[in-house]
């Protein structure tokens, strides 16, 4: 990635704010990246906080003032595929700055991942990393996660 002021970079990507704190996740095509989001928009809603979609399998990034920038892009904005359904609408916001990459894999990770793990310097920028394997609960992981992230901020 080379966004630094110029151009914003696209990536195949999910992405949703929990609170003010934007969650980028990554995957293979059919990975479940929209049914996480949509996971974590529900349990984030549900536990009375506020979350988001920000945009849904394409995603650009932009460094801006030295955070890593995720928008929608267009003309998916405001969409997200449910499986079965297609694309459907879904309030979103126009941006959120990324505190958290998720990557899902696909299978079991790491159950106790290296510090190095942990971490990835995206467009210059050090993100706290969580791998995920993809399946029911993924979101739970991924607020726990983002709540022991964030506290250290």
């Amino acid at each position: 990635m080379t966004a630094r002021g110029g151009g914003p970079d696209r990536i195949h990507a999910s992405t949703v704010a929990i609170g003010e704190a934007g969650v980028l996740i990554r995957g293979a095509s059919g990975a479940g990246k929209s049914v996480l989001a949509l996971g974590l928009i529900a349990t984030a809603q549900q536990a009375g906080g506020f979350a988001r979609l920000v945009g849904d399998d394409r995603i650009s990034l932009a460094v801006c003032g030295g955070r890593l920038l995720a928008r929608p892009v267009s003309p998916l904005e405001g969409l997200i595929e449910r499986r079965g359904l297609g694309l459907t609408p879904e309030p979103y916001l126009p941006s959120v700055v990324v505190r958290l990459i998720v990557d899902i894999a696909g299978t079991e990770p790491a159950r106790m991942p290296e510090p190095e793990d942990l971490v990835e310097r995206l467009a210059g920028i050090d993100l706290p990393r969580l791998t995920v394997p993809g399946q029911a609960g993924d979101e739970r992981l991924v607020l726990a996660a983002l709540r022991l992230f964030l506290d250290g901020d």
